[in-house]
């Protein structure tokens, strides 16, 4: 089977009864790629790529070449951000007061980010963050209605991560049911540790596939070490996040730490949500 393209995907939904009303293929700038319209702006995908910096058995360092960063080992996946046509990072969500609005505007930019990254035939795993409030708004069946449509448009859900936010990771049993339903419905799940002890309760309610610790602040409360040693006795990958620059980089290769992100690895980076 051929793998659907960005126009075919968006051709596609223009017969969709909500996606074809706010999503269109752009052009100039913007060609080739999905844009969604909503409340009187116009939002596009960017890609943060995650490394798996494992896959070297040397260390790596960032003073050669910061732009060349892919020979830091392979594309585990990318970190979707939503961005204004404009350029800069934006949190649309932030500006929803409304749930049934903020419902809407998730289901909208994951679509957007699933066409932009299924379209353009990306390697590796798309990992899409869930807002704290967009959790309590839908009270059940989590991940049923974005497993539908990306199956109805040929999309496989098992290539996208399911990013849980630290204040639902915080919450045991209510991680669990998230975990579960996401995990039903074909999508894998990473959970975002509010704190490094949490990692002692991940695998009590839930079996998450991923787990997201912030770099600096594992940095600077030393606990790198119990966190990796901790995940690998879970045989849960273990992702650092926001690496902001070399030094943090370097530090975490002391610990063989191997999967991280942020914007240090990026030569345009954005600010994520």
């Amino acid at each position: 089977m051929i793998a659907p393209t960005v126009p075919d995907l968006v051709s596609k939904a223009a017969e969709h009864p909500f996606l074809g009303a706010h999503i269109a293929l752009g052009d100039g700038e913007h060609e080739g790629t999905a844009l969604a319209k909503f409340h009187g702006v116009t939002l596009g995908s960017a890609y943060e790529p995650i490394f798996d910096v494992g896959t070297h058995s040397f260390p790596q360092t960032l003073t050669a070449s910061p732009e060349s960063a892919e020979r830091f080992g392979d594309e585990l996946g990318v970190q979707a951000l939503t961005l204004l046509t404009d350029g800069p990072s934006y949190d649309p969500f932030a500006q929803m007061n409304d749930d049934r609005q903020l419902v809407e505007l998730d289901r909208l930019s994951r679509a957007l980010h699933a066409f932009n990254f299924f379209g353009a035939q990306r390697p590796g795993l798309l990992f899409l963050r869930v807002h704290e409030r967009l959790l309590k708004s839908v009270k059940y069946d989590h991940g049923r209605h974005f497993s539908s449509v990306l199956i109805d448009f040929g999309l496989n859900p098992s290539r996208i991560v399911i990013e849980l936010p630290a204040a639902a990771v915080a919450h045991k049993t209510f991680l669990g049911y998230l975990t579960k339903s996401y995990q039903h419905y074909g999508f894998k799940v990473a959970g975002n540790l509010p704190n490094a002890g949490q990692i002692m309760s991940v695998s009590e309610m839930a079996r998450l596939d991923f787990i997201k610790m912030d770099a600096g602040a594992a940095l600077r409360d030393s606990v790198v070490k119990h966190l990796v040693g901790y995940a690998n006795r879970l045989r849960i990958p273990l992702i650092f996040d926001h690496v902001t620059d070399e030094a943090q980089f370097d530090a975490l290769q002391q610990f063989d730490v191997r999967f991280v992100q942020g914007p240090v690895f990026d030569a345009h980076p954005v600010n994520s949500r």
